[in-house]
């Protein structure tokens, strides 16, 4: 039986800490752990969802107009590969100078390996 078990189990059974056998910590952490799952923590960056809602519709925009002004020419690289390469550039340039520079600290940042940063650094002429 887990330390965790036992802990709900004398809880349930209502020892209390008055009770001789009752051991402070258990209880302790009985609270700490009631208290978690009664307030769950307000996310770190609660304002992220309204900053990619506004993202989203910034590409959405700037996609619409971009295929209005090819009335029905086909884009010849095709129009992902044509995305890619006008965003990620000012994507790693950005956050890059967002970490001071720090190229470990933008991989983590932006979720990639820092020697897959490295690449589309070189890639994009941005070291």
């Amino acid at each position: 039986m887990t330390a965790f078990v036992r802990l709900l189990s004398s809880a349930r059974d209502g020892a209390t800490l008055s009770d001789p056998g009752a051991n402070r910590t258990d209880f302790r952490t009985l609270r700490k752990v009631e208290a978690a799952a009664l307030n769950p923590p307000t996310p770190l960056h609660a304002s992220a969802d309204a900053g990619a809602a506004a993202l989203r519709e910034c590409v959405a925009r700037s996609a619409r107009r971009y295929l209005a002004d090819l009335h029905g020419t086909p884009c010849s690289e095709g129009l992902y590969a044509l995305l890619m390469r006008e965003v990620e550039a000012p994507l790693l340039s950005e956050v890059l100078r967002w970490c001071g520079g720090n190229q470990s600290r933008a991989a983590e940042a932006l979720g990639i390996n820092r020697a897959t940063l490295r690449k589309k650094l070189l890639a994009h002429g941005l070291v």
